[in-house]
């Protein structure tokens, strides 16, 4: 990490970036609290600070710029997930930046958030971007540089809504259609390198430009996991690309995810060194790419997916995919062909015939498939154990214990096999060193299948395996070429000193990845085994990294002592895991994190009846370990799995608060409790204005008015064989045929006027006496945590010191039409 300069070096370090003002911007706007769409804090406070912080750089900013600022104020829906995401009166501030008498038409744009989740300071996400934004204006706006091309700052006001205020910008205001590159600024963490984990897409030219920047961190495996949907986040860019075609790069923190959307998203976690980092590289960009002759028409310089990677932050290496499936291909036809030399010259020195060799050559393949087969067995059997006895994520503050729980079974299932075939080959013909250097060609027969296959799959992230095998063939050529492949130790040391490099790289990769997904995986609900995750990832980097080495343990006197002793360590990393040291979580550093409602709920029935009238208890919790907390939960009463309602009704007839909430309904609970919530204003209210007769005597539309607090669900379904034609939100559910019930996530910021909204409905087998719509209401009091009951307060407070909950209060309304 670079040192964070401070104020004081600015004189000696002219038009660079000062870490120490970005870190105080950071301070200041980490003070007005939470930043909740709809909150005072979001829609005025922060929004004037902004203004206000670009007035400076505009007082400072050199003759030859101008700066207008822009406060965009928007409304619209789009479908995110599977749910309409309705936004009325969100905001933007959008400064652009450009050379005075400019006449270019092509913008830069730059985006980041400044809104948070509820009760989080969003120190790391997202201010510390916001900050970094500022800087990198004003140290731009001060120097005396061109710029051929203008830039468009975005200080995004709603993106954890989720990414309203992109989507308001790119499809409505007056610089949208002139952004033709981005650069989005996110956090998935706090502090560290940021990442840049996706690129283009189909703008190769765009890593010509990332490559020149001092820090580099990059790597085409993150952003295959991202976009395959393995990352429980998304970020503006997915809006910027669809709905804009704006093709950029994205980049984000993702170290110390644990704080991520927490309490402890401060500022005193986010390192000084972090600002210095990222500023420098986005620093570097914004001046490269505003004046980067392709910005003149980026459509012509687009010409497929990039594969990228950075060689331990020193410098990039890209090339388009076309390349890399000629890359890939040459390897693996080089890598085949040297093995094949390599038998021959076996056969010559040992005096075995080469059908002999060929034969015990695929003896040792089948050997090595099957060992990697019980390598990947056993490492899932642990997984599937730990889940088992209730001690999934026990490495989750420890990550140590990765290593013993699922390094040492891989190791043992890759080795156990070929060190007893050796044992019972002493005497063959093929000498010992021959035999270990028949394991290896097989592992590299295995990485050349599977470098084929995902090549064919069109899986980017392969080059990794294309690296493994092209340093295992340099080794073999050097072995091949001093002679050394005839001696049974020489030949090990060119394959050690060739694999040094791979495996420092590899286990940069593997460390980088694992501080990013295991603070996720606290996160990713309780769905699935997080265990198994981690046991796949290890089994994976292990065939990459250790697969060339674990051969090399048979040149040790009592072999299979040794590869026991991987076998035994597993046992003992067990134990430990099961034992106090393999607690996941601890206070504030790496905390189990719940989503709670205090909510109240009434169903009506068509005639008007209540059929249900109660408060209670909505919990979501929001990891695998969900019985630790178990005695504080049932302390509020008698617990209810969310799923036991939801055959009756509609969306469980329960306040989910987004459609995450209700994948995860199998694993939420529901509290009946006596005590109501303290509802901070009025109840939401929902109007049925009239009912008209549409020009078909079988269709109706029903026009309803709804007003209430900022955040609010509306749910939709049909009744006795209705058919919904079309309703005045986005229609794209209605286009794509998507069966009711419907999921409409709706949000306001500086407009609270009523929402008014219309549905269209047939019957054809059934008149309109009988109930025809059900629509239900929740409302969400996201940020008015003063407004808690005390008896709320005090259930939140008695929970572990380990856990964080993000509470509210809310209601749920639903009625017949």
């Amino acid at each position: 990490m670079p040192r964070g300069l401070t104020r004081s070096e600015e004189s000696s370090h002219p038009g660079a970036f000062i870490a120490q003002r970005a870190e105080d911007t950071l301070i200041e706007l980490t003070r007005i609290g939470p930043r909740v769409v709809g909150s005072v804090a979001n829609e005025v406070t922060t929004v004037q600070f902004l203004r206000d912080e670009v007035a400076k750089v505009a007082a400072e900013a050199n003759e030859r710029f101008e700066l207008e600022v822009d406060v965009q104020q928007a409304s619209g829906a789009y479908v995110h997930w599977t749910m309409v995401n309705m936004y009325q009166g969100i905001q933007n501030v959008v400064v652009k930046l450009s050379e005075k008498g400019s006449t270019s038409e092509n913008y830069l744009l730059i985006n980041s958030h400044y809104d948070s989740v509820p009760a989080s300071p969003g120190a790391g996400d997202d201010g510390s971007m916001v900050a970094t934004m500022l800087e990198v204006m004003r140290v731009i706006a001060k120097s005396d540089e061109p710029l051929a091309h203008p830039i468009v700052f975005l200080f995004n006001g709603a993106e954890e809504n989720p990414l309203q205020a992109s989507h308001a910008f790119i499809t409505q205001h007056k610089w949208a259609k002139n952004c033709k590159a981005l650069i989005n600024l996110d956090s998935a963490g706090s502090g560290g390198r940021e990442i840049l984990f996706q690129s283009g897409p189909n703008h190769p030219w765009l890593m010509k430009y990332y490559r020149q920047v001092p820090h580099p961190f990059a790597t085409t495996l993150g952003e295959e996991i991202f976009q395959a949907g393995y990352i429980p986040s998304d970020t503006d860019f997915r809006i910027f690309r669809d709905y804009g075609g704006v093709p950029g790069l994205d980049m984000a923190y993702i170290f110390n995810g644990y704080v991520y959307h927490t309490k402890y998203d401060r500022v005193n976690v986010f390192p000084r060194s972090s600002f210095q980092h990222t500023g420098d590289n986005v620093l570097s960009l914004a001046k490269s790419l505003a004046n980067a002759p392709e910005m003149d028409d980026p459509e012509a310089h687009a010409e497929g997916h990039n594969v990228f990677y950075d060689f331990l932050g020193w410098f990039m290496i890209f090339y388009t995919e076309t390349t890399s499936v000629i890359i890939n291909s040459v390897i693996g036809a080089i890598a085949l062909l040297a093995i094949v030399i390599s038998l021959y010259f076996m056969s010559l020195r040992s005096g075995c015939s080469l059908v002999g060799v060929l034969t015990r050559f695929g003896i040792v393949l089948g050997i090595q498939l099957v060992s990697l087969a019980l390598a990947l067995g056993l490492a899932v059997l642990v997984a599937v154990f730990m889940d088992g006895v209730d001690r999934s994520l026990s490495w989750f503050t420890h990550m140590w214990l990765i290593i013993g729980l699922y390094g040492f079974p891989i190791i043992f299932g890759m080795s156990i096999l070929p060190s007893l075939y050796l044992e019972k080959t002493k005497k063959d013909l093929l000498s010992l060193g021959f035999r270990v250097q028949l394991f290896m060609h097989s592992h590299c027969i295995c990485l050349i299948i599977l470098l084929i296959a995902l090549t064919a799959m069109g899986i980017r992230s392969a080059c990794f395996l294309m690296i493994c095998v092209f340093f295992d063939i340099i080794a073999l050529i050097v072995n091949l070429v001093t002679k050394w492949h005839r001696k049974a130790y020489l030949f090990a040391i060119a394959v050690m000193v060739c694999q040094v490099l791979p495996f420092v790289y590899f286990t940069y990769i593997l460390t980088a990845f694992l501080m990013t997904i295991v603070p996720m995986l606290g996160r990713s609900g309780a769905s699935s085994n997080p265990d198994m995750g981690i046991a796949l990832a290890t089994w994976f980097f292990s065939l990459i990294f250790s697969g060339f080495l674990v051969p090399l343990i048979m040149f040790f006197r009592k072999t299979r002592t040794i590869v026991l002793c991987f076998f035994a360590g597993t046992i003992l990393f067990i134990i430990i895991a099961v034992t106090n040291v393999g607690f996941p979580f601890q206070p504030k550093t790496s905390a189990q994190r719940y989503a709670m409602i205090h909510a109240h709920r009434v169903l009506h029935n068509a005639d008007g009846t209540t059929r249900t009238d109660e408060s209670g208890i909505y919990i979501y919790p929001q990891d695998r370990r969900i019985n630790i907390a178990e005695d504080e939960i049932k302390a509020f009463g008698e617990t209810h799995k969310v799923s036991e309602y939801c055959d009756e009704e509609m969306f469980c007839g329960m306040p989910l608060y987004n459609h995450r909430w209700s994948k995860a309904r199998e694993y939420s609970l529901w509290i009946p409790i006596s005590a109501k919530p303290q509802i901070p204003t009025e109840y939401p209210s929902l109007i049925l204005q009239d009912v008209e007769e549409l020009e078909e005597s079988t269709q109706r539309r029903f026009n309803f008015s709804l007003t209430g607090p900022d955040h609010m669900t509306i749910f939709v379904n049909v009744k006795n064989d209705a058919k919904l034609l079309d309703w005045s939100f986005n229609d794209t559910l209605l286009k794509e045929n998507e069966a009711p019930p419907h999921f409409i996530y709706f949000s306001y910021g500086l407009d609270s006027s009523a929402l008014e909204f219309t549905i269209d409905v047939e019957k054809t087998t059934s008149s309109f006496d009988t109930p025809t719509l059900e629509i239900g209401i929740g409302g969400h009091w996201v940020h008015h945590e003063s407004m808690r009951s005390q008896s709320f307060s005090d259930h939140i407070d008695s929970f572990p010191s380990y856990a964080y909950v993000q509470a509210w209060v809310g209601t749920y309304e639903s009625w017949y039409f």
